[in-house]
């Protein structure tokens, strides 16, 4: 007697495939950077929701920090307020800091707490600002070896993750703009725009979170752009250090975020594309993965050896 084939068996192969994942990943914390085409895109901002959404009811304790470039340059244009970029960072004056603000807060994040809760009661939104999450002082760029004044940017100096601690412990899902709170003495009630990779990174860190993922409108990181659109799918924290003087100013700020994160403790980081429609669950719960994930140098104690990526890597914007 032969069994009748299911037509729904390749969907079952496909959940027991997750299984080694879901088990490595249960309880585990991924702070995950929202950007790129993946913010812009309705059927792709509905995706992210979905997965994100898929983390939690895995098992997993997502935390989402997102920026908003995209949202922000439209309503400055709109409003007539110059916006310019020195050293791979936007110039933010005090008016356009008020415009940044109300876009990642009024915008960006509510737009996604929105898609999230469509899901349940999950997500909640704040920012740096929230609960001292964030703390940072004036940041300066570094333009042809110049210190410029790029106004209300901020460098990161103090992570505070209670408050996110908290909001995990209770089932919810963070959504975290990328505005920190001044810690200038001089400034108490002052705010900067920061970086959201390197927020991302730093809240990653303090977390002591498992993986750090950054989505972005590439592949990963190519070895060897613009001659080859090979993606490097590996990299130790020594390779990628060697590789960042090389790498396109588009790229920096996401591979030093990485690299930042591995040295802190993070287990892995991983620069992906969010131009995929659900990148996010291909990269955790399958074999193959997709995009560049960065690791810790190996033990020298240990017989493993890591393969040498190319020095000639390149990223893109």
């Amino acid at each position: 007697m032969t069994t009748r084939k299911h037509t729904a068996l390749p969907k079952a192969r496909t959940l027991v495939e997750a299984l080694p994942w879901l088990t490595r990943h249960h309880g585990k914390t991924v702070v995950i950077k929202f950007g790129g085409n993946a913010m812009v895109d309705e059927e792709l901002k509905r995706a992210f929701a979905q997965d994100v959404v898929f983390l939690r009811h895995a098992g997993l304790r997502p935390v989402v920090v997102h920026g908003g470039g995209p949202q922000i340059s439209a309503q400055l244009e709109l409003l007539g307020i110059a916006s310019e970029f020195k050293g791979g960072l936007r110039v933010t004056s005090p008016e356009a800091m008020d415009v940044v603000r109300m876009v990642l807060v009024g915008q960006v994040q509510r737009e996604l707490v929105g898609l999230l809760n469509e899901h349940g009661p999950l997500a909640v939104g704040m920012t740096g600002e929230d609960a001292h999450l964030m703390s940072a002082t004036k940041h300066y760029a570094d333009v042809d070896g110049e210190r410029v004044d790029i106004g209300r940017v901020g460098e990161i100096t103090e992570i505070d993750p209670g408050a996110v601690r908290t909001l995990l412990d209770d089932g919810r899902i963070p959504v975290i703009s990328s505005i920190a709170r001044s810690s200038d003495a001089g400034e108490p009630s002052g705010v900067f725009n920061v970086n959201a990779d390197t927020a991302a990174s730093a809240l990653a860190a303090a977390l002591g979170a498992e993986t750090l993922m950054v989505l972005t409108d590439v592949e990963g990181l190519y070895e060897d752009w613009p001659h080859s659109d090979e993606v490097i799918p590996r990299l130790t924290v020594s390779q990628l250090e060697t590789l960042l003087p090389e790498l396109a100013s588009g790229m920096v700020p996401k591979m030093r975020g990485c690299l930042h994160a591995v040295r802190s403790g993070v287990r892995t980081a991983r620069v992906i594309d969010g131009r995929v429609q659900h990148s996010i669950l291909l990269e955790i719960f399958t074999d193959e993965g997709i995009g560049t994930m960065v690791v810790p140098d190996p033990d020298p104690c240990s017989d493993g050896a890591e393969a040498t990526a190319h020095h000639t890597a390149q990223g893109t914007e």
